[in-house]
């Protein structure tokens, strides 16, 4: 028995034919690869290939083409500053321990440095223990923003690297992390009231600590986003400021594509909305704090480490 299919039918059975056919032929459906996030830790160092200064402190300016300098304070007094100014620039004040070096960025680009080390001598009065003046033609002006240093401090080693590599996983592009990485620290970390009051000059966030309590001041939350951020190789400033009339910590990134996004996290189809995951956390992203967060006018960026 010949069946008879009616040739409309015949055709499209021709087309379905041909389609499969071509389908076959094509090549699998290209997926866009996942980004490598094994942790990327840029760990300073004190080589000794390049130092000045005095007995009382050593200035290790062997990486400053990275983008940092490494100071160790090796005098008695219980109480010292050291203090980085860029001619015609800010000046950053920092405390000195004794005895170990420590890492401080140079924020403010190319150009020439005075280094001074500040011993107290009573009450609030300070003298000067060494003083340097240091030319600086930094590679990369990104550099500074991925090494550790006093204010993000990190090593390999830390938990809140790996932790960050975790929440990475499977991203496609930069601002996929950055997104994945806000939303942890905002859902995750928890404002600590009574530290925020309590809190003493001169305190310096420990990430892996915060990571673990789970709570908080502005610093802490910015320290923390920046040392995941930046070992998964997103150039990250850490931002001392302004938001109204309150002192406040907040982060800045570089996105390759993008370049520098400062203080802020994403376009939402109009304008870009801040980056600033202490409010976001506090607040609970409400319509509110969000309005605040996006507006460039409530914050005044004074320092960024």
């Amino acid at each position: 028995m010949t069946l008879h299919l009616p040739s409309v039918l015949r055709r499209c059975l021709c087309i379905i034919t041909l389609l499969i056919f071509l389908f076959a032929a094509l090549p699998p459906f290209s997926t866009v690869a996942a980004l490598d996030t094994t942790p990327k830790v840029y760990t300073p160092s004190a080589s000794g290939k390049k130092v000045v200064g005095n007995s009382k402190a050593k200035i290790d300016i062997s990486n400053v083409d990275q983008g940092y300098l490494m100071v160790r304070y090796n005098g008695n007094s219980k109480k010292v500053k050291l203090q980085i100014t860029k001619k015609g620039s800010t000046t950053y004040t920092y405390n000195l321990s004794s005895g170990s070096h420590e890492a401080f960025p140079l924020s403010e680009g190319s150009g020439t440095y005075t280094v001074n080390v500040y011993e107290n001598v009573s009450g609030n009065q300070y003298s000067l223990a060494c003083g340097e003046s240091v030319k600086v033609e930094i590679k990369n002006s990104l550099t500074p923003f991925l090494y550790s240093n006093q204010y993000v401090k990190f090593n390999a080693n830390s938990k809140t690297v790996a932790m960050g590599a975790q929440i990475a996983a499977g991203a496609q592009n930069q601002l996929q992390v950055v997104d994945r990485i806000y939303d942890y620290v905002v859902s995750n970390i928890s404002y600590d009231y009574q530290k925020a009051k309590t809190v003493t000059s001169g305190y310096l966030p420990n990430v892996d600590t915060i990571l673990q309590s789970k709570k908080g001041i502005c610093f802490d939350y910015a320290a923390v986003m920046a040392t995941m951020l930046r070992t998964q190789g997103i150039p990250t400033k850490l931002v001392v400021g302004y938001a109204g009339s309150a002192y406040h910590a907040w982060v800045s990134v570089y996105i390759n594509e993008i370049g520098w996004i400062d203080n802020i996290f994403y376009f939402d189809g109009k304008s870009w909305v801040r980056m600033d995951p202490t409010f976001a956390s506090s607040g609970n992203s409400s319509a509110s704090i969000m309005k605040y967060i996006g507006d460039g006018k409530n914050y005044k960026a004074m320092y960024a480490y």
